[in-house]
């Protein structure tokens, strides 16, 4: 016996580790507003410390589990007798062996010990148990039970318990739903409250009737919950707001290459993370980007029913094996059950049934056609009118929102559907960005001794390339305007205009500035990247953008603020800024003063030329949808070769936002699928929710700049580089900033105020593009 009994504990492990012991707990991510986006976990577990447990979900798991908690020594002698002196029947009959647990023994097994079912363990459990209780006090105990207990729907531990069956903290449940979670111990697929509804109530109104019998609730409260429904979310959620996903993956990838942070830590640690985003501007660039895809994909036409069935008999269930995107919670899978007439009649898996707006069978038919057993998704009407067609679009694209001088992102979408791709096109995806490159070429020409009164030429240029091969870059539109200042180049995105610039300029210069933007880590020195036939991501580009508008000034995109350990500590911030008195108490005297961040890349005269040229992209130039917000913006469009991608790159004076739409195989778009006509909807569509609330602010001036008209155009120079004759002003605070309205597009088409104005007429519509030309690069 003594020989069973040393090696029966030889391995015992001691109660004293659970002294400073910390279950595992989730890591969570919140909003900057305090919106929890997600959490982070391989257990999902929120912990709460016994002074935030309510007394009344306490007593329902005592009721439940351990009525005699606060009076035993740990073990309850005469329950464990009598489960021994059965275990050594059930262990002869092979039965499983009866617990007779009291809460501390279970805290001592499912901490210290395994779940083996043998009588050796059992014993080890009740001997730890003594020890717990002679360690740890019986507050410690329960607080370690509560929050280390297996709930079943994805929860460890009451907090995540709460939150995933109510959709509700701790400290709001009420009697009927304490004493359900409190049910679930035993057992909880047993009491699963949607598949196994009636023994879930049963057991839970036992656990309410246990709590009356003690006396800590009244018979008439018990009776009151007792007839309580059951009622809980259809599946656990990490959060209640659901449009991040893609932010929130982000996050997650950012935060396992963090040295603070890393795999273990964060999925275990129970960090507090605060991140950049804003919900509010999350929610509308989704909408946004999912309205612009919808729309684009509806232009190229109906692709057919995802699926067909010969028979109504089981439709249902093979409809179910499509996937819906989640994000659209308004479609219904449905089955065409007739078409005559010219009207199409639906039935959702849900049993109703609608009639297809007359707009979208025509749209079908024009098509691939839809017919009886056709099944298709659908938009039921809430007024009661005709349903809508829809289908998954095929194209897929990104949205970026940041703010310029802080790098605080403020938006990601990365893609339709995080349920169907969770690929986030706004980081991963490398895309030639066309013509949104071509900012940095003027800003490396400004830089380099070019003024905003300098005149380029816009004309037919070949060059040698490799292999002596020719190379002819082209307009867009096929025809030329003759000398124009560099506003007026960028405004029309004219693409001979921009090569001329970068053979004056280099290719190095260029390279060099586009990689202290952050544009790319490595650029080929070769004049196609001028019309942007590199590779970058969106993020990417927000992030250089943002330095026109922060004065020169390149500040690190970023999505998490800073990072706090479970007791409160900062163990990482992204703000490295120093501040000495900033912790000091209040003398009176001036405030403390916190430098900008940011590198500085670019001259801030150079920065707020370039921003002021962008402006009249948007006022004159390829983007005017963009000019009905009715707020000072700038931008610049890009379309790639053979219209494999449209970006629009877009700023107001606080928010730099970034777009573009292309399939995830590169294949064409369509023709004239272009930046204007693809990318530049889904920007106005985010900025007019982005800015309603907020007033019209210009685009702030740097003070030393000089100004001068030319053609026009109050235009900013260095001092010294103003044409001496036509200065107009020193650039004092207050000085009206921005581009004035010139180059009038009258009646009859001819364009005033550019040179040979009388051939500058409106474009006419593009020829059809060769496959390997860059013309249409803009």
């Amino acid at each position: 016996m003594g020989v069973y009994a040393a090696w029966l504990f030889h391995d015992m492990p001691d109660a004293g580790d659970l002294v400073d012991y910390h279950p595992p707990t989730a890591t969570r991510a919140y909003a900057w507003d305090g919106t929890l986006i997600g959490e982070f976990s391989r257990e999902r577990r929120i912990f709460v410390p016994y002074e935030a447990i309510p007394a009344q979900t306490a007593q329902a798991f005592l009721a439940a589990e351990d009525h005699g908690f606060f009076q035993h020594g740990g073990v309850d002698v005469g329950g464990f007798g009598r489960a021994m002196a059965k275990n050594v029947i059930n262990l002869a009959q092979g039965r499983r062996l009866e617990g007779g647990s009291t809460i501390t023994q279970q805290v001592a097994k499912n901490i210290l010990l395994t779940s083996d079912q043998t009588i050796g363990r059992k014993l080890k459990e009740a001997i730890l148990a003594s020890q717990l209780e002679q360690t740890l006090s019986k507050e410690r105990i329960l607080e370690l039970y509560m929050n280390e207990i297996w709930l079943g729907y994805r929860s460890y531990g009451v907090g995540a318990a709460a939150y995933n069956y109510f959709g509700k903290s701790l400290s709001e449940l009420t009697l009927a739903e304490s004493a359900y979670l409190a049910a679930l111990p035993k057992g909880p697929d047993n009491y699963h409250p949607i598949r196994r509804t009636g023994a879930a109530i049963g057991r839970r109104n036992w656990v309410i009737d246990q709590m009356a019998d003690l006396g800590w609730v009244t018979r008439a409260e018990a009776d009151a919950a007792m007839k309580e429904p059951l009622t809980v979310q259809p599946a656990p959620s990490r959060s209640q707001y659901r449009d991040a996903d893609y932010f929130v993956e982000e996050v997650r990838r950012i935060a396992l290459n963090m040295e603070e942070l890393g795999d273990e830590r964060l999925n275990a640690g129970g960090y507090y993370m605060r991140t950049t985003l804003d919900p509010r501007l999350q929610s509308a660039a989704k909408q946004a980007l999912m309205n612009g895809l919808e729309t684009y994909d509806r232009r190229h036409g109906w692709r057919g029913a995802f699926g067909h069935v010969t028979t109504l008999d089981g439709w249902e269930d093979v409809a179910r094996k499509t996937t819906k995107p989640r994000e659209r919670q308004d479609w219904k899978r449905s089955v065409v059950v007739s078409v005559a007439g010219g009207a199409v009649r639906v039935r959702t898996i849900e049993g109703d049934e609608g009639q297809i707006a007359g707009q979208d069978i025509s749209w079908a038919r024009a098509g691939k056609g839809i017919g009886v057993g056709d099944l298709v998704f659908v938009e039921p009407a809430k007024d009661g009118g005709p349903w809508r067609l829809k289908q998954v679009p095929a194209v897929n694209g990104a949205l970026v929102a940041m703010e310029p001088y802080s790098g605080r992102v403020v938006s990601m979408v990365g893609g339709y559907s995080f349920s169907l791709s969770s690929f986030n096109r706004a980081t991963q995806a490398l895309r030639q960005p066309g013509s949104s490159f071509k900012p940095i070429v003027y800003a490396a020409a400004l830089e380099s001794g070019y003024t905003p009164a300098s005149t380029v030429m816009d004309a037919p240029i070949t060059l040698k390339g490799f292999g002596g091969q020719s190379w002819s870059p082209e307009n867009y539109s096929r025809d030329y305007y003759g000398a124009l200042t560099l506003r007026r180049g960028l405004e029309l995105s004219r693409n001979t205009m921009t090569v001329r610039l970068a053979q004056s300029v280099g290719m190095t210069k260029i390279s060099d500035l586009a990689i202290r933007m952050g544009v790319t880590k490595k650029m080929d020195k070769v004049l196609a990247m001028a019309l942007g036939s590199g590779e970058t991501t969106v993020y990417r580009m927000a992030g250089a953008y943002s330095t026109f508008v922060n004065g020169g000034k390149m500040v690190q995109p970023r999505l998490i603020e800073v990072v706090e350990d479970r007791n409160g500590k900062v163990i990482w911030r992204a703000d490295r800024r120093e501040c000495d008195r900033c912790t000091s108490g209040f003398t009176g005297g001036e405030s403390p003063r916190i430098p900008r961040g940011g590198e500085q890349v670019m001259d801030p005269i150079t920065a707020y030329q370039v921003t002021s040229f962008l402006e009249g992209v948007v006022l004159r130039g390829t983007a005017t949808q963009a000019s009905s917000i009715g707020k000072p913006l700038g931008g610049k469009t890009g379309t790639t070769n053979d219209y494999r991608s449209a970006w629009f790159m877009g700023f107001s004076p606080r928010l730099v936002v970034g777009v573009y739409i292309g399939f995830d195989d590169n294949r064409s778009l369509g023709n004239n699928e272009t930046g204007s006509v693809a990318a530049v909807p889904i920007f106005t569509e985010f900025m007019t929710e982005a800015l309603k609330d907020k007033p019209a602010e210009p685009f702030k001036a740097p003070s030393n700049a000089k100004y001068a008209s030319i053609r026009g155009i109050r235009e900013a120079f260095r001092p010294g580089t103003e044409p001496a004759a036509s200065t107009v002003g020193l650039g004092a605070a207050g000085t009206p900033s921005g581009p004035q309205p010139y180059d009038k597009v009258f009646g009859n088409g001819q364009v005033t105020g550019a040179p040979n104005a009388a051939a500058a007429v409106a474009p006419p519509p593009p020829p059809p593009k060769k496959k390997d030309d860059l013309s249409d690069l803009f």
